[in-house]
């Protein structure tokens, strides 16, 4: 099946370049991709002529050559509506499914690669390419100083403003308007600070890209670089590890849970979800409860994930919240897979991706997804058709994203602002309107803020929900993702 892909992409690096050229590397249409075996070798077409590409570098006949890469959503957020890009930094690929999971083979990284261009002064990292022709990522330039812990160290919130001010912008990455309210957030924001202009960049990306932007972007002063990520767990981590962020402790830090935080303030957990099934009951007579349910004979043909397993953290999320009413643990995913294989075998598993639009039509009437998905859904629909978010009796599975600032920020007041909104009441508040439950949920309660109009809509389940420790997650991904194949053998597309 042909299908689209698009992304915004992060041009990592460059070397080998001819002489005598000194205008800006561009990015190309990639038109056509052809991947004959696994070998490490293949022919791409593209606007400037045919390359040839070698592990995850391509070569243009004049010798220059360049790496860029793309990664495929983890947050489910729509990759084919329009979005706003900065500099032209945009590509649109378009391969056959077979060729794309060939292509994406060709790298551990699961990174999609094409070339252009000429040299452009910038401090993106070098590709050094070895004897195999596998590159190597130079060092990131030295990153600037860290900056204040807190706002206390930045002479106090109002301070914090007025640098904020001279910044006079912020750009924020992966934050679509219908993920966990995030319309609303942005909008109150940027409301109470009207000095701020929003670059709000690439809405569709993946917590790999985001991670991905701050390498490219390093030591790049400009709009496209960001501020602030919001990325799957592990990723925070990650990125400490690689010196890609700045300590930084909001005012109300004590109350994030222990668990949901770097000590040193390098991440912060934000919200969580909990996997759910979402369900058109104008289809769906008999809504399902319980993982088991979803086994029956009047199911066929009516349950779809919200991504394809091997890539999509939401779909990945799903599976693994089988497992869990199937015998699993968080420590093993595999009864998810072996229960996906009986869904598959039975005919009830769909083999396209649900999202909002096939909910409603009611193509894929029984969707598996993120709770605060679901209900925003629920509420967008507005009975038109009526849906039902249950979360299985027998348990699930929550998942945790968290916030960080880039250590390369252009403008790293304005991003230290940015998180004192999130992490105040009323940001954490603006994140329950939309379902996500904030970090600091028990604190507001316990204080007794939140309005009783705000709790009675929340959902309520008393089904074991499962909060799994990075590790846990690291190992159920490759679990998962390596597992789907063989197990499964099911296309999600």
């Amino acid at each position: 099946m042909i299908f689209w892909l698009r992304a915004r992409l992060a041009l990592v690096a460059a070397s080998r370049y001819t002489a005598g050229h000194s205008s800006p590397i561009c990015l190309v249409m990639v038109v056509a991709a052809y991947v004959a075996s696994r070998k490490l070798n293949t022919q791409v077409s593209s606007s400037t002529g045919s390359l040839h590409c070698a592990g995850y570098v391509c070569q243009e006949p004049s010798g220059r050559t360049a790496l860029v890469i793309v990664y495929l959503t983890d947050k489910e957020k729509d990759v084919t509506k329009q979005t706003t890009h900065h500099n032209g930094d945009a590509l649109e690929l378009k391969l056959s499914r077979r060729a794309f999971l060939r292509f994406i083979a060709l790298s551990s990284s699961g990174a999609v690669l094409a070339a252009c261009g000429a040299p452009q002064t910038t401090t993106a990292p070098e590709v050094i390419t070895t004897g195999t022709a596998t590159p190597v990522l130079a060092a990131l330039p030295p990153a600037p100083p860290a900056g204040p812990l807190t706002a206390a160290d930045a002479g106090g919130l109002e301070a914090l403003i007025e640098a904020a001010r001279q910044e006079g912008e912020l750009s924020t990455t992966a934050l679509p308007d219908t993920w966990a309210n995030y319309g609303e957030m942005k909008q109150t924001f940027f409301e109470k600070y009207p000095f701020l202009t929003h670059n709000d960049l690439t809405p569709d990306a993946s917590s790999a890209q985001e991670i991905e932007q701050i390498r490219a972007n390093a030591g790049n002063r400009g709009p496209q670089n960001p501020d602030v990520i919001d990325v799957g767990f592990t990723w925070g981590e990650t990125a400490k590890k690689e010196g890609l962020l700045p300590p930084y402790k909001v005012a109300t830090w004590d109350s994030i849970p222990a668990t949901l935080k770097d000590p040193e303030g390098y991440w912060y957990g934000d919200y969580y979800g909990v996997m759910a099934f979402e369900v058109n009951t104008q289809v769906v007579k008999n809504v399902p409860e319980d993982w088991s349910d979803l086994l029956k004979p009047e199911y066929r043909g009516q349950i779809a994930l919200a991504g394809d397993p091997t890539g999509s953290g939401q779909a990945i999320n799903a599976v693994w919240a089988a497992a869990l009413g199937n015998g699993g643990s968080a420590d093993n995913a595999t009864p998810g897979l072996e229960f996906f294989r009986e869904l598959n075998q039975a005919g009830n598993l769909l083999p396209v991706i649900a999202k909002p639009a096939t909910i409603a039509k009611g193509e894929t009437p029984i969707a598996l997804r993120w709770d605060y998905n679901a209900l925003g859904n629920r509420d967008e629909t507005a009975g038109n058709p009526n849906i039902a978010v249950v979360i299985p009796k027998s348990g699930s599975l929550a998942g945790v994203y968290v916030q960080a600032i880039s250590a390369y920020a252009p403008r790293p007041f304005a991003a230290r602002l940015w998180m004192e909104f999130l992490y105040s009441d009323e940001g954490q508040m603006i994140w329950l309107k939309g379902y996500a439950t904030p970090v600091r949920f028990d604190d507001l309660q316990q204080r007794n803020v939140i309005p009783s109009d705000l709790l009675a809509r929340l959902p309520r389940t008393d089904a074991p929900v499962v909060f799994p420790t990075g590790p846990q997650i690291d190992a159920a991904f490759e679990t998962i993702k390596n597992g789907w194949p063989t197990i499964v053998g099911a296309s999600i597309s």
